[in-house]
């Protein structure tokens, strides 16, 4: 399925984890695909394997000057920009929230949220030329209180932007939308050893989510699929918001029926 045939597509943090599965999947959904990161040797790496039509760019989302740049040479290259996929941020505070000092808040939400709105600045001339859209890559932690306050708060301040900025450009046909990802399987985790495996105890459906799992909703809400969809969030979470996976609901617990292994 060619949903992307034709059009453009910027990813931020695409060298790695959901930023790259992002990428790959516009692109094996015919778009070209602009990689943007501060990990050129990850970049480019991603960029010999999508081909032609991937165009890598070194940029630091804190930074207007690197994201004008980068939305610049993506339309220089390329002639439009259809798609803005927001997916650069982080937890950058380990502090308790009591002992969080201001420069520690104010670089939290630059990284995550100022630099989303940035993207988005200089993103719009050119999604408003080609009626397209924006999908910010959001988190549960948004949406309910999984720890880690900062970037809760910061994440939570993605889908208001998010939201504002749907009712304020939705009639020039602009879309704006929100995928909350639980917790999924990237190398952020890689130095944390059966880390992944605890947290997927608290899944109802039994496992931690794949950057795939993201790049096929994201694919969703930034596709003619979606054309009627606009200021919403999408939970990719396994069934974490509905309530601990730990519940009994074994065969023999009190909440299921005793169907057959299929």
């Amino acid at each position: 399925m060619q949903r992307f045939e034709g059009r453009v597509a910027l990813v931020t943090a695409a060298a790695q984890g959901i930023g790259a599965g992002v990428a790959r999947r516009l692109a094996a959904e015919g778009a070209a695909v602009v990689l943007t990161d501060l990990q050129e040797d990850k970049l480019a790496e991603l960029a010999t394997e999508l081909g032609d039509r991937a165009l890598p760019i070194t940029m630091d989302v804190t930074s207007r000057e690197d994201v004008d740049a980068a939305v610049a040479a993506t339309v220089e290259r390329f002639g439009r920009l259809d798609v803005l996929v927001n997916n650069a941020g982080g937890c950058i505070v380990t502090t308790v929230p009591e002992d969080v000092t201001s420069e520690e808040w104010h670089a939290q939400l630059d990284l995550t949220l100022v630099g989303a709105s940035r993207c988005i600045q200089a993103s719009l001339p050119h999604l408003v030329k080609s009626r397209g859209n924006v999908v910010t890559i959001s988190s549960v932690n948004g949406l309910a209180a999984f720890g880690n306050l900062e970037y809760s708060a910061a994440k939570a301040g993605q889908i208001a932007l998010t939201v504002n900025y749907a009712a304020r450009y939705g009639n020039l046909g602009v879309r704006f939308n929100i995928v909350a990802p639980g917790t999924i399987r990237t190398p952020n985790w890689d130095n944390q050893p059966g880390t992944l495996e605890r947290f997927a105890k608290m899944y109802p459906l039994g496992r931690i989510g794949e950057p795939e799992d993201i790049a096929a909703a994201v694919a969703f809400l930034a596709s003619d699929d979606a054309s009627w969809i606009t200021g919403h969030t999408l939970p990719v979470e396994g069934g974490v918001l509905t309530g601990p996976g730990a519940v009994d609901l074994t065969p023999s617990g009190p909440f299921r029926k005793d169907y057959p292994e299929v």
